[in-house]
C-alpha cells in the first residue's frame, strides 16, 4: 500500500459515492514525477547545473552541429518566457558554457551556441543523466517500461486534446 492508496481509501470511506480511480492515477503520476525529478536533480547538481540550465544545454546539443539556435528556437523548445530564457542564457554565458554570436542570416539577431566547454560538459552530463533515468526505472522490466511508456503517451495525448 502506498500513500495514494491511503488517500483514496480515506475518500472511499468518507465519500463512497465518488469514483476516485482517476485521483489514484493522477496522484501516482504526480508523485512519480516528483521522485524522478529529485533523482535527476541530484545528477545535475554534481555538475553545478539545475534542470533549467540542463534543458538549455541539452536543447542546443540535440539540435546538432554547430549547436546553435536563435533565442526564439530555444523558447519554442523549452516553453518558458523570454525573460526566463534571457536569464538562463546570461547565467550560462557567464559560466562560459554558451556564447552569443551575430546571426549570419540576419545581422539584427543573434544565435546562442555551445562553447567547447559547454559541449564537453553537456556530453558528460547527458551520459550521467541517461544512466540516472535508467536507474530510476530499475524496478520495472523492459516489457513493463515499454507498456508504461505506451500508456503514458496515450494519456498525455488524451490530456493534450482538450
Amino acid at each position: 500500500m502506498d500513500h495514494v492508496d491511503f488517500v483514496t481509501q480515506q475518500w472511499e470511506k468518507e465519500r463512497p459515492d465518488l469514483d476516485v480511480s482517476a485521483m489514484a492515477v493522477i496522484g501516482r503520476v504526480g508523485r512519480l514525477a516528483q521522485a524522478y525529478q529529485q533523482g535527476m536533480q541530484k545528477t545535475w547538481a554534481r555538475y553545478d547545473l539545475n534542470g533549467a540550465k540542463f534543458d538549455v544545454l541539452a536543447t542546443l546539443r540535440r539540435s546538432g552541429a554547430p549547436y546553435r539556435l536563435s533565442p526564439g528556437d530555444l523558447l519554442r523548445s523549452t516553453m518558458v518566457s523570454s525573460g526566463t530564457m534571457t536569464n538562463r542564457i546570461d547565467r550560462l554565458e557567464a559560466a562560459g558554457l554558451v556564447s552569443r554570436s551575430v546571426n549570419p542570416d540576419d545581422s539584427r539577431s543573434f544565435l546562442i551556441g555551445l562553447t567547447d566547454k559547454g559541449l564537453a560538459l553537456i556530453d558528460e552530463v547527458a551520459t550521467a543523466h541517461v544512466q540516472t533515468q535508467a536507474e530510476l526505472l530499475t524496478g520495472l522490466t523492459q516489457k513493463e517500461q515499454a507498456a508504461l511508456n505506451a500508456l503514458l503517451s496515450k494519456a498525455l495525448q488524451a490530456a493534450s486534446d482538450d
